[in-house]
């Protein structure tokens, strides 16, 4: 299974990473090397984690507290958020394809 990041998601994702890195240089790597641990996991088990809705799953990061949600469309991942766990819940609900 591949994975893919919609823009949205993808721009989530580095702006959590320069998050890390201004609280502590070289915490941006290592925020980024878990959500590569995350996709590696979805693609591995796509179906293994954890339902949001119907068609969405989250796949959380061991370490920090972020979750990549997203929907399974044929062969591919598809990564609709990359989403704190603990702030503002329900934001990515308009991203979710019909």
């Amino acid at each position: 299974m591949k994975t893919r990041f919609l823009e949205i998601a993808d721009w989530e994702l580095a702006e959590s990473i320069r998050h890390y890195e201004n609280e502590r240089p070289g915490l941006g790597a290592e925020f980024h090397a878990e959500v590569n641990s995350a996709l590696d996991r979805i693609e591995q088990m796509p179906l293994a984690w954890s339902r949001l809705a119907k068609d969405v799953r989250v796949c959380r990061t061991k370490r920090f507290p972020y979750g990549l949600v997203y929907q399974i469309h044929g062969d591919e991942a598809l990564i609709i958020a990359v989403m704190h766990l603990h702030r503002r819940p329900g934001y990515r609900r308009q991203r979710l394809k019909k």
